[in-house]
């Protein structure tokens, strides 16, 4: 069993189940310490519901569309990311393993890794249709981007220079944190870690800022 899990066309399959394992652990240690890695995955992802209005856009692009079939928005990303690497995993050992029984040999692993992509395709959008019933809706999840926009918040990775944005936190209107990327907003300005900061508009994925005009607006 352990040489057909390390076999060299295997590697692809037993490593997304470690993988997987992985990610549940990291979840698991960092939700005790106050640091789910949820939270950042589904921040990746634009503010736009997949599960409405799909047909309403002029030109839907392909990924768009993917993306809601794969119940992305209405499922945590990590979990259906959790779903795909097991999913992928055990069928691509399933594959192999009905290969050596029928030719005495396993496929190679770029042959064996397409029929595995496209098979965990559908278990993901089915797992994650049932979760996306199960799971209890959150408000704070369908919170826009923008209505981060006059919220104040608190530089926490690098420092933030013009053309140079940096990490910062802040909390929306229900209290669920979200981590943006800030700049100032006027130039030569710069914020260190830590700085308490005022946000005044966003372009494109970067929101711009200034120090707040009176400590009221600081938490």
């Amino acid at each position: 069993m352990v040489e057909f899990l390390t076999a060299g066309p295997n590697l692809a399959f037993t490593t997304a189940l470690v993988l997987m394992m992985a990610i549940a652990l990291l979840e698991g240690v960092a939700t005790v310490v106050g640091m789910g890695i949820s939270a950042f995955f589904d921040a990746l992802l634009p503010d736009t519901s997949f599960d409405v209005d799909l047909d309403g856009l002029e030109t839907p692009s392909a990924l768009f569309r993917l993306l809601g079939w794969l119940n992305i928005g209405r499922v945590p990303v990590l979990i259906l990311l959790v779903i795909f690497l097991t999913a992928f995993g055990l069928i691509g050992l399933f594959i192999q393993s009905v290969a050596m029984q029928l030719s005495g040999a396993m496929l190679p692993a770029l042959v064996a890794v397409v029929p595995a992509t496209i098979a965990s395709l559908p278990v993901v959008r089915i797992l994650g249709r049932v979760l996306a019933k199960i799971l209890p809706k959150d408000e704070t999840s369908a919170v826009s981007r923008k209505t981060f926009i006059g919220r104040v918040a608190i530089v926490t990775l690098g420092t933030a220079k013009s053309g140079e944005p940096a990490q910062a936190k802040l909390r929306d209107q229900f209290g669920r944190t979200h981590y943006v990327m800030v700049e100032p907003d006027v130039q030569g300005e710069a914020f260190a870690t830590d700085t308490a900061v005022l946000l005044v508009k966003r372009t494109g994925s970067i929101f711009r800022a200034i120090r707040p005009t009176t400590d009221a607006l600081v938490d």
